[in-house]
């Protein structure tokens, strides 16, 4: 079982890289996958084709708020997290042949997102040793980092754009996953569709970690986006999808 996140800053295509990525899983066998929607903005489920709603399935915070707020349970005694682990198999999860999804959702109070991550974080636990990947949707800042959601990860693909702030975040998320003590095997850093191929050695240089190339710009990937398609429904063929393979080998997931 392999953990792998993928963060960066909003709009550099790290959802649609996640996704991409299910796609090659998949197309491999490699298999069975739970994909985590950890970002409040809830773009990975709509890429890969899946509508919670529609499904009658709900986020954890959606849970969090029928089970303490609505339904007037306590917080005191059992830990919040476990009582409504249940609750998560049965109402949160997406279940399909190829994969799994969870989602984290809006933030369900005012306030942080400790209960959420908490009960996110306990699922994780419960659940990872029946997955041979799992694959998490980081949101685009880095407040998530010092909540660790998970603790324990093989493999983090940063994805950047060509900015001097793509650039610090990448650095800042490294610092802030070794202070909170995240354990991480290998950090990666990736091109979003707009990042110029010929910046990539300098990347890896300015920032001392391996650049694997860079997402193609796609116009069919904008359009299945735009559209509301599902983007493992994508043509091999796809320069998106066929950079993702390549910077897919270059992390040691190839077949």
């Amino acid at each position: 079982m392999k953990i792998i996140v993928t963060m960066g800053r909003g709009g550099t295509g790290k959802t649609s890289f996640v996704a991409l990525m299910t796609k090659y899983f998949i197309e491999n066998g490699e298999k069975p996958l739970l994909l985590v929607d950890a970002d409040p903005d809830q773009n990975l489920e709509e890429m890969v084709g899946v509508n919670l709603k529609e499904e009658g399935k709900k986020t954890i915070s959606e849970l969090l708020v029928e089970t303490f707020l609505e339904e007037g349970g306590t917080t005191v005694g059992v830990p919040p997290t476990e009582r409504i682990e249940n609750k998560i198999w049965a109402y949160g999860m997406h279940e399909d042949e190829f994969f799994d999804l969870i989602a984290l959702g809006t933030k369900w109070v005012e306030g942080c997102y400790c209960l959420p991550n908490a009960a996110l974080k306990g699922a994780l636990e419960a659940l990872t040793k029946n997955y041979k990947y799992i694959l998490i949707d980081s949101p685009a800042g880095l407040e998530h980092l010092n909540r660790r959601i998970t603790s324990r990860v093989d493999d983090i693909f940063d994805i950047i754009d060509p900015s001097k702030k793509s650039f610090d975040h990448v650095e800042r998320a490294y610092r802030i996953a070794k202070e909170v003590k995240i354990e991480f095997k290998n950090f990666y850093v990736v091109g979003g569709f707009r990042f110029p191929q010929e910046l990539g050695k300098q990347a890896q240089e300015s920032l001392g970690f391996k650049f694997l190339g860079k997402i193609a710009r796609d116009e069919r990937v904008e359009e299945y986006v735009l559209a509301g398609k599902s983007l493992l429904n994508l043509p091999s063929e796809s320069p998106a999808y066929v950079s993702v393979k390549k910077i897919m080998g270059e992390s040691g997931y190839s077949k």
